[in-house]
């Protein structure tokens, strides 16, 4: 059907919405149940404000996402990081879904079935949908016909099985957006309400224009903190613990590892080198000479021989010349050549033709109650080579079919490029990579290494003396996806939360290494220990000692010329203070110091005052207030734009406070 057929002829154009809209997938026809041969407590990905998630639905979420994210992007090759980005975001979803849930539970809130079916198909649709372009007419409009042509289709099903498939891969993928719809929405909803709850009153209003209005001019001196020696000052034990306890909220955290890791580089050796060029030397005559060289390459080649047409743009660069220099014809062949650890030699197969490099398309309808499809531009190498060769050798209104799963597919041509020559060229390549014999010894080494540096700094000092990189990566938590940017680095995360600390582990293969381990830190507290964050803590008791010191220093000074010759710093004007800036003229940030000049009034002398940066003392001057007229609203509308973050922080807030158990690590 034709809203399908959309679906997937976009697919490379479609990725337009992630943010609320990812966030808002939501489970509710998965397998939840029956009885099981295990505890289902210990299949629980995780609990979400009582709400359980079981591993059925967690990986059937995981499907339906992956799935989602094929159809959105035309793409079915996903990456270790696309796969880890799909799994985080099935689980915000559900973080999501069943916290917000349970807020609008307790203030009776939902989204009906009546506002659902206005937001999918209704005169208001909701943007979700309306920038979905499998939902939108050939004028790139939202088209409510067609999302009801696809519902109905959907419902009605089919006898034949490939259409039915389809149409179930379109169910899910409708559901998925539906679903998406009444999360926002219900999102909107609810921080819709907090905004209409945080609003300015007229004495919020009032403060805040008098804030702004009235103000002084000022004169200050600073001394800096960094301009007393660490050796004038004390600052002991107790003093740090003080500020531990008081900071101590700040310094919560996840059970997390740290460790140190080695890397022994998966390369070629020079036997490789050496096998792989007595190989294409060995192939060399039959390459140049076969009649049938889709054999020869096919069989040996890691670029494969499928009469591809290559433009100047296309062909590979250091053919280019060859391939379409002056005199260049069939059977012409290059020399074996070397880069980028590949051998490789060429070998044109046709020459002196050209075809276009590009063409546009329109399916064309082949049942009744279908319509015909306009698919727009494709470059050759975009299309499927059956496609491709009928299309690109065609002209302009002419149709073709082509077989297509079981069935067949009718194209004509709406438009085609202007000709460009082309080649057909066959390439024999082959990329030198590590034999078997050179991983056994890469390997043997990487073993042996465990065995002669089996604790944490024996491993360090020994990569330090063998110039080898020691590679620290902090904050592993047990849900981490990899270490950094090593591949398949998953099992080192698992082996650091089994292992104890300084504990050396065997070899992991990432990729084109081997990894070497040490875990260097275990921090399974609720909070951060106070030997981690002592050097913050040091820094912060150390100006408090001195901010201390300083104030002592200036005990007795009358004016400010007298504060400022103690401190041995000269006297900065700031032509206008209020409690509307947070800025001291040179001195930056000072918000503390602003309020406590503001609050003593004009002409008057503050005593000192501890800053951000070093201790002040300020010297207010006359009035210097501005000529502002009251306006109740505009204050109030000022007012309102500030607090329109709120809702969405109150959201996180929602999430981080919420009961929420991650057993994902269990499953990873």
């Amino acid at each position: 059907m034709a809203s399908l057929q959309k679906i997937r002829n976009h697919g490379a154009l479609l990725i337009t919405i992630v943010g609320l809209a990812m966030l808002a997938f939501i489970l509710g026809d998965f397998l939840n149940s029956g009885s099981s041969f295990f505890n289902r407590s210990r299949e629980n990905v995780g609990v979400v404000e009582g709400q359980k998630i079981h591993y059925t639905e967690y990986e059937a979420a995981k499907d339906q996402l992956t799935e989602v994210y094929k159809i959105e992007s035309g793409r079915t090759d996903f990456d270790e990081d696309m796969h880890a980005q799909i799994r985080n975001q099935v689980w915000n979803m559900f973080v999501m879904d069943y916290t917000l849930r349970a807020q609008a539970k307790e203030i009776g809130m939902d989204v009906t079935a009546d506002e659902l079916t206005e937001l999918c198909v209704g005169e208001n649709v909701h943007q979700i949908l309306r920038s979905r372009r499998a939902f939108m007419d050939e004028n790139g409009q939202y088209s409510r016909e067609t999302v009801k042509n696809l519902i109905n289709a959907i419902n009605e099903g089919s006898d034949d099985a490939e259409q039915n498939a389809n149409l179930q891969q379109a169910k899910a993928y409708w559901l998925y957006w539906e679903k998406a719809v009444r999360i926002s929405y219900m999102q909107e909803k609810y921080t819709s309400l907090l905004q209409h709850l945080l609003k300015a009153n007229s004495l919020d209003a009032e403060y805040a224009f008098n804030g702004r209005q009235n103000g002084f001019s000022a004169e200050y001196a600073v001394k800096p903190y960094y301009s007393v020696a660490d050796s004038l000052v004390k600052v002991s034990e107790g003093d740090i613990k003080k500020l531990y306890n008081q900071h101590k909220e700040q310094y919560k955290q996840t059970p997390n590892r740290a460790i140190k890791y080695v890397a022994f580089d998966i390369v070629p050796s020079e036997d490789d080198f050496k096998a792989a060029q007595e190989l294409m030397t060995r192939l060399q005559e039959e390459f140049k000479t076969a009649e049938d060289v889709s054999v020869v390459v096919n069989t040996n080649s890691d670029i494969m021989y499928d009469g591809r047409d290559y433009s100047e743009a296309t062909v590979p660069a250091q053919f280019k010349e060859f391939a379409f220099g002056k005199g260049a014809k069939a059977g012409d062949c290059t020399e074996i050549l070397f880069e980028n650890n590949t051998y490789a030699m060429a070998r044109i197969m046709q020459a002196g033709y050209s075809l276009p490099d590009s063409v546009e398309l329109k399916a064309v309808a082949t049942a009744e109650g279908q319509e015909d499809q306009e698919l727009g531009w494709f470059k050759a190498e975009d299309l499927p080579k059956n496609i491709a060769e009928k299309a690109l050798a065609g002209k302009r209104g002419e149709k073709f079919t082509v077989a297509q799963g079981m069935g067949e597919q009718t194209f004509e041509i709406m438009e085609i490029g202007k000709p460009t020559p082309k080649v057909k060229l066959a390439i024999l390549a082959r990329e030198v990579t590590p034999s078997s014999k050179t991983y056994s010894v890469i390997y043997n080494n990487a073993k042996q290494f465990i065995v002669n540096n089996n604790n944490a700094e024996a491993l360090e000092k020994a990569a330090q003396e063998a110039g080898m990189a020691v590679i620290p990566q902090y904050n592993l938590t047990e849900t981490t996806d990899k270490v950094g940017q090593l591949k398949s680095s998953r099992p080192i995360v698992r082996w650091a939360f089994e292992a104890k600390e300084g504990a050396v582990s065997d070899v992991f293969e990432c990729g084109q290494q081997f990894i070497v381990a040490a875990l260097t830190e275990v921090n399974d507290g609720e909070y951060r220990t106070l030997e981690a964050v002592r050097a913050e803590l040091t820094y912060e008791a150390t100006n408090n000692a001195k901010a201390a010191y300083i104030k002592k220093e200036l005990a007795g000074a009358e004016s400010l010329e007298a504060a400022a010759k103690i401190m041995g710093q000269p006297i900065q004007s700031v032509e206008r203070i209020s409690l509307a800036d947070s800025r001291l003229g040179n001195a930056g940030m000072e918000p503390a110091v602003i309020g406590a000049a503001v609050a003593q009034g004009a002409n008057a002398l503050s005593a000192p005052i501890q800053g951000k940066t070093g201790v002040f003392v300020v010297k207010t001057g006359a009035a210097n207030n501005l000529d502002g007229v009251f306006n109740a609203d505009s204050e109030k509308a000022q007012l309102a734009s500030r607090y329109a973050y709120l809702p969405y922080q109150a959201m996180q807030l929602i999430e981080d406070q919420a009961d929420i158990k991650d057993n994902r690590a269990n499953f990873q």
